[in-house]
């Protein structure tokens, strides 16, 4: 059975990019940087502020809570199969 990859934490890294802790374990590095160079829905993610504080899992990825009351339907979320495909890394957490 494939394993359908569920983001249980996510924390702002350097620069633009994200660390998804996923439920089997592994933890990604995803850079963020392209897409909010695109601009449309990811223009949000410029303020550096927005980046880190509305930053959270809703919808078993790595998302930003847009509304600030944890809405599913009212946030910027990345594909859970998209994130998983990023880079393995160490917990950066554990210094």
């Amino acid at each position: 059975m494939e394993y359908y990859p569920v983001v249980v934490q996510a924390v702002a890294g350097p620069g633009k990019t994200v660390y998804a802790y996923f439920s089997d374990g592994q933890i990604k590095q995803y850079d963020m940087a392209p897409a909010i160079e695109h601009g449309g829905v990811f223009a949000p993610l410029k303020d550096a502020d927005f980046f880190v504080q509305r930053l959270t899992v809703l919808n078993d990825t790595v998302a930003w809570d847009v509304s600030g009351h944890y809405d599913p339907r009212s946030c910027i979320d990345i594909d859970p199969f998209e994130v998983y495909a990023a880079e393995s890394v160490s917990d950066p957490l554990m210094g």
